[in-house]
């Protein structure tokens, strides 16, 4: 640990913690900070205005980044009949239903997001204390819930990613890797910041964007100025 932790002291130097970034300069510094051997996902941190315990101020949701994230997602599906055949033509990894659900119960998780037809929904709600808390859950709210499959999966596949507000009024959001260009960076966390700005709840009192870093895996935070985004 005293080697990683050598590496992270180097690499907050290089950040003012005091300072709130331009994002091109936060993008540039994301890179600089980096110190992991494998390729690191940038991630986006958002601290809101909002009262989660409000039903109106949960933000839920999901948007499709530009440029991916990076990582394929893979994708199982539970449908049966036309929808499971056209799930496996549309590229899903796995399609199944009653024998899903008892790999999923055995502990298989093998896979990164699921899509449900909604007449499955009475047999996945089944695997809620197992999904619910890996945040596995399909949800009509983010587009995982639908009759039509083939444009979820193509959704997913092209670098969809969800968002929903913890309890401290937090959002984390992957977008993208330290080895894509700098533009391909700024594009994605355009469209994940703008996403954010129309989520805002009618209810939502005083200042709304409280705070926005980025951040590598294992790097340190690096602030950004919410009036720099273009």
């Amino acid at each position: 640990m005293a080697k990683k932790g050598k590496k992270f002291l180097e690499a907050s130097k290089l950040v003012d913690r005091t300072k709130a970034y331009s994002l091109e300069e936060a993008v540039e510094l994301v890179k600089k900070t980096t110190f992991t051997k494998f390729d690191a996902t940038v991630e986006v941190a958002f601290r809101l205005g909002v009262d989660p315990k409000k039903a109106d101020q949960q933000i839920r949701g999901a948007v499709v980044l530009p440029n991916g994230t990076g990582k394929t997602q893979k994708v199982l599906v539970f449908a049966k009949g036309e929808k499971a055949k056209e799930a496996e033509a549309a590229g899903a990894d796995y399609v199944g239903d009653a024998d899903y659900i008892n790999k999923i119960n055995q502990g298989w998780f093998e896979f990164d997001v699921i899509v449900a037809t909604p007449d499955m929904m009475g047999e996945v709600g089944k695997l809620g204390r197992v999904l619910g808390p890996k945040g596995l859950m399909p949800n009509p709210k983010t587009g995982t819930v639908t009759f039509d499959v083939t444009k979820a999966i193509q959704e997913i596949k092209a670098g969809k990613v969800e968002y929903r507000v913890d309890k401290a009024g937090n959002i984390h959001v992957p977008i993208g890797k330290v080895s894509f260009d700098n533009q391909k960076i700024v594009e994605n966390f355009t469209t994940i910041f703008d996403t954010m700005v129309k989520a805002k709840p009618a209810s939502a009192k005083g200042t709304f964007m409280k705070n926005v870093a980025i951040t590598s895996t294992m790097g340190p935070g690096i602030k950004i100025d919410p009036s720099t985004v273009q």
